[in-house]
């Protein structure tokens, strides 16, 4: 997948300048870890009277599939051979819009603190993509880039085969776009329209995707005469999203019409009243699932293993019906950032009653940890090596064992819906893996088999039908409190000695 930026110059304004508003420096080659492959940036030419700049994305087909599950083009699962065979490393796409959007971030919004002058004006610019799928032909290349400043657009048809033309063309062309331009504009006309032509996108198109159309459709997308092709297209036709975006866009024309700002026009809800819907983090959604749990549960006596910066000790204490809370972590700066954040010095002696902050390891017994209604472990079992997972689930499952123990960890296979997330990388740099939903039920099923519990599970956050939540939550209760005293010593001991060998 190729894409080539050239521009000319003279002496007072050498085409080299492209190296600074590009901020990639012309006598190097880059490399950049992106979603789906690594991006190229070099420079194939560069001297005062002309410089070009090349993109080449390297897609990492495998992982590509792996993370989209065989979905979208080229990978209908119908079609196995598909997935692995298809136009993807080679023809643009979204995928390159993606890497440009990585890459080239800062030309894009057109910042340049070395020339700022040279990035707010015009330019000569020769953009060329040798493959490129059009749906909808060469006519459609020129309707949507013929409107948009260039002086040039020509849109050539590959053939099928050279060899054999009377199989005709293929729907992929080859373009060449010349013009004057300031390339901030001209990089984000492509981040809209390679997607828009080619049809598809590789990755779930969420609500903020009318937001990154609007912010790089400013100044052109509103006036286009196929902006109803675009908007659909871009939004995977989405009709909810699609209906959203051309509101937006037909009150931008009309504030550019009477020469107003769009907030001027769009006046008719008080300023002070915010009415839309802002969307949660998934952080909070996280500790309202926990917190709605473990009121379901009726516990009042809780431990927050692996507490962190007590996030979640925090927005216990704002409920009075938790009376004791106990936060436990293996790191003193955690817990450190955690007093401070608990304010537990300035706290009134009845609060500071509730909560303890204690340094300990998850992997150990701790006896002081018994009797408690509930434990939680939220975005913990992640953070530790396989091999150490049957030693913190003896320590709270055999040894401290409440009678419910909440889970929450990362579901793997929503990754792929992190557009910015590099392939087959982990959420954060200290995960040491990653479930999918059945791997955590399985670990999870036979936990509870083995220490006398029943589970149930629960999707954190926006449930997606294809790759469900973006985090899972177990939700264990012991099968029999009353049979508490008669867990099995054998299989105890058993447990514990494998936790020690652990």
């Amino acid at each position: 997948m190729f894409l080539t930026i050239s521009t000319t110059g003279i002496p007072e304004r050498p085409a080299t300048d492209l190296g600074f508003l590009l901020h990639k420096h012309p006598e190097k080659a880059q490399a950049f870890s992106t979603a789906h492959g690594t991006a190229h940036v070099f420079y194939p030419e560069a001297s005062v009277e002309r410089c070009t700049a090349a993109l080449l994305l390297e897609v990492d087909a495998v992982a590509l599939v792996r993370r989209g599950k065989g979905k979208g083009r080229g990978g209908a699962p119908d079609a196995a051979l598909a997935q692995y065979v298809n136009d993807r490393p080679y023809a643009a796409s979204s995928l390159l819009s993606v890497a440009m959007s990585t890459v080239f971030k800062s030309a894009l919004r057109g910042v340049c603190r070395a020339l700022p002058e040279r990035a707010a004006a015009p330019m000569p610019l020769r953009i060329e993509v040798p493959a490129l799928p059009a749906r909808g032909g060469a006519e459609l290349v020129r309707k949507l880039f013929g409107p948009l400043g260039w002086a040039s657009v020509d849109a050539v048809a590959v053939p099928l085969d050279e060899q054999f033309p009377e199989w005709g063309d293929s729907r992929y062309v080859r373009l060449v776009l010349e013009g004057e331009l300031r390339l901030a504009d001209a990089l984000r006309q492509l981040y809209v329209l390679l997607p828009v032509l080619d049809d598809a996108k590789h990755y779930w198109v969420a609500p903020d995707e009318v937001d990154k159309l609007l912010r790089a459709g400013e100044g052109w997308l509103a006036t286009h005469p196929e902006q109803k092709l675009i908007t659909s297209r871009y939004l995977s036709r989405r009709w909810g999203l699609t209906r959203q975006a051309t509101q937006q866009l037909e009150m931008v024309r009309l504030a550019e019409s009477d020469d107003l700002d769009v907030e001027s026009v769009d006046n008719a809800v008080d300023e002070t009243t915010d009415t839309e819907e802002k969307p949660v983090p998934l952080a909070e959604q996280r500790r309202a699932a926990i917190l709605g749990a473990l009121r379901t549960a009726g516990a009042s006596r809780v431990l927050d293993l692996g507490c962190g910066q007590g996030q979640l000790v925090q927005a216990l204490l704002k409920d009075v019906g938790f009376t004791e809370i106990v936060g436990v972590d293996v790191s003193m700066r955690a817990l450190a950032i955690a007093s401070r954040r608990l304010k537990l010095e300035r706290m009134g002696e009845r609060q500071a009653g509730r909560v303890t902050l204690r340094q300990g390891s998850l992997t150990y017994t701790d006896k002081r940890l018994k009797g408690y209604d509930a434990a939680v472990l939220s975005e913990v079992v992640e953070h530790l090596d396989l091999p150490r997972l049957p030693a913190l689930e003896y320590a709270v499952f055999g040894s401290a064992r409440p009678r419910t123990v909440l889970v929450t960890t990362p579901n793997v296979e929503y990754n792929v819906r992190w557009e910015t997330l590099p392939a087959g990388q982990v959420r954060h740099n200290d995960h040491r893996f990653e479930w999918t939903r059945a791997e955590f039920r399985d670990w999870a099923g036979q936990v509870a088999r083995r220490h006398g519990y029943e589970v149930a599970f629960v999707a954190v956050g926006h449930d997606d039908p294809e790759v469900g939540p973006p985090t899972q939550m177990a939700v264990f209760t012991m099968a029999d409190s009353r049979n508490e005293n008669k867990h099995d010593s054998k299989n105890d001991n058993e447990n514990e000695k494998e936790a020690e060998a652990a």
